[in-house]
């Protein structure tokens, strides 16, 4: 077993395959991150726009909501992220 690989019970998955599932992910959680700060950011401009107290109350539940979100986003992406430079630099090597 010269190569880096990890046996999937007769398929093998090569360095390179893992590395691009886990550059998916990523990519998808952060494409998420994006369009969910998207979506504050044009509830607030509604709010800012309308000005009235009903646009008010979907903006402070559309911040609490999308807070809880991308906490929970970057608690999962750090430690992604981390593991993507680090498959990198295996796959490199």
């Amino acid at each position: 077993m010269s190569e880096r690989t990890v046996d999937r019970g007769g398929a093998r998955l090569d360095g390179e395959t893992l590395y691009g599932y886990l550059r998916v992910v990523v990519y998808s959680l952060t494409a998420l991150l994006a369009f969910a700060l998207l979506t504050v950011g044009t509830v607030a401009i509604i709010a800012e726009l309308k000005g009235t107290w009903h646009w008010s109350i979907h903006l402070e539940s559309t911040v609490s909501y999308v807070g809880l979100f991308v906490y929970y986003m970057l608690y999962a992406l750090v430690p992604l992220f981390g593991l993507l430079l680090v498959g990198r630099w295996w796959v490199d090597a």
